[in-house]
């Protein structure tokens, strides 16, 4: 069984290999001065090519080496050069200029360059998959898709077709489709580039454990693929399995220790286990590669936080809020931050901005429900915690409700949340219920007084 490979001609830098058929040397050779075959009796075709074709590829050679160089501008001279002595008929010298065209953003006119040259050679199926290609750089997944497909006819066998062909239909959203164009892809030759999307299709639809699996195999064929491991990480820590995703993040850290990404998910299980300095050690050399990583300045912003060095993690919250303004998790830490502070109109104010940025969030809702009652909007208060209840069910809001009505002297419905609290508490397994201080002591304060509040 072949070993997977990462590399994907078509879904990075452009394919330098001519196509088949259009070499740079004439099929001629020479004998003592004379052509081959050349006795005094008929000439062969196969022994003397025919004038035209010799113009045609005579600077092929010089194109492929000056694309393989780099040097554009100088190759684009030799291809003009070709075409206008050929009269446009060369098919090498236009796949080569649609290949630079796209380098250089010319979507478009890489797009008419390769139809010209399908229509020269329509039986020729790179062109047929750089005309898909480039479809697919404009956006234009259908008609991608019946240009891959047309392609199949004519090389049943290439992976690269249905690699290709699965990406238009993800992007499409024909999840289930896209799923067997990738296994078809596999089926024929293995790429990591092929299972990295294969994964991603799962994770699409959510099913996070069929997208392991496949990242699994893949590991199979790569075991030092960095940003294979990395993903299973991610994923595992996506699903709560902190171990499975440490263990698997730091094997990517060890084939690619600069890498932020995995950097940034180690990070934050180290900061989840309360361990703020080493995560800050981590987060200190993602800093380096991605100094503008939103993500990055919200987990600093949080470490400082743990710490209570209240005036760091704002500074930081706020740099993460400028870099991404969009992202709910910041405005919501902010608010938390703003909360602890007692800076209880900064606190609604990023509260309502989470909440509007990510309106299926419950913890947010009573959090702001927190800061209107501090606010002493009791109304608009009970109607977050209502809100909040609603979407999930939580012993904290069960409590924190009420401790607000208690406080609002609502006995008769505070005595109702404290027991809704209880049934939920007793349900939970003895490391959950021991494992926050404050919420124990509140209970115990709050059962205290309600039980007080009895015999007045």
């Amino acid at each position: 069984m072949q070993r997977a490979s990462s590399h994907l001609p078509f879904a990075g830098p452009p394919d330098m290999t001519a196509p088949p058929g259009l070499g740079a040397s004439p099929p001629t050779s020479l004998s003592n001065g004379k052509l081959a075959g050349a006795q005094g009796g008929p000439v062969s075709v196969e022994a003397v090519s025919h004038p035209a074709a010799t113009i045609r590829e005579k600077r092929n050679w010089l194109i492929y080496t000056l694309f393989a160089r780099q040097e554009f501008d100088e190759c684009m001279k030799v291809i003009d050069d070709q075409l206008k002595e050929t009269k446009g008929m060369c098919e090498y010298a236009i796949y080569v200029k649609a290949l630079i065209e796209r380098q250089r953003g010319k979507i478009q006119e890489s797009l008419q360059l390769f139809q010209a040259a399908t229509c020269l050679n329509p039986q020729n199926p790179l062109n047929l998959k750089q005309v898909g290609r480039s479809l697919y750089l404009l956006g234009r997944h259908r008609d991608a898709i019946a240009v891959y497909e047309e392609s199949e006819n004519i090389s049943p066998d290439d992976w690269e077709i249905y690699h290709n062909r699965g990406l238009c239909l993800m992007y499409l959203r024909q999840y289930e489709e896209a799923i067997d164009s990738f296994k078809r892809a596999n089926s024929i030759q293995r790429h990591d580039a092929t299972f990295m999307q294969l994964g991603k299709v799962y994770t699409l639809q959510e099913k996070y454990r069929e997208a392991i699996d496949v990242y699994l195999e893949a590991l199979e064929f790569s075991p030092e693929h960095a940003e294979l491991l990395a993903t299973v990480g991610l994923l595992y820590l996506r699903l709560g399995e902190n171990y499975q995703a440490f263990d698997y993040l730091g094997n990517s850290l060890t084939h690619d220790p600069k890498n932020p990404k995995t950097i940034l998910a180690a990070g934050s299980i180290i900061q989840d286990h309360s361990d703020m300095d080493v995560a800050l050690v981590k987060y200190r050399v993602a800093a380096v590669y991605t100094p503008n990583s939103a993500q990055l300045w919200n987990n600093v912003g949080m470490c400082f936080f743990g710490k209570q060095k209240y005036v760091a993690a704002i500074a930081c919250l706020k740099r993460a809020l400028y870099l991404d303004p969009f992202e709910w998790i910041i405005a919501y830490n902010l608010g938390l931050v703003h909360l602890s502070t007692e800076q209880y109109a900064s606190a609604f104010h990023f509260f309502s901005g989470s909440i509007n940025l990510k309106p299926d969030f419950a913890s947010s809702y009573m959090y702001l429900a927190i800061t209107l009652a501090r606010l002493d909007d009791f109304d608009n208060a009970s109607t977050a915690y209502e809100k909040a209840i609603e979407m999930e069910r939580d012993h904290l809001f069960h409590l924190n409700y009420s401790i607000t009505l208690y406080n609002h002297n609502e006995m008769p419905r505070a005595k109702e949340q404290f027991l809704e609290f209880e049934r939920i508490f007793s349900e939970l397994e003895e490391d959950v219920r021991n494992s926050d201080r404050d919420v124990l002591e509140q209970r115990k304060m709050l059962g205290a007084a309600l039980i007080a509040d009895n015999f007045s």
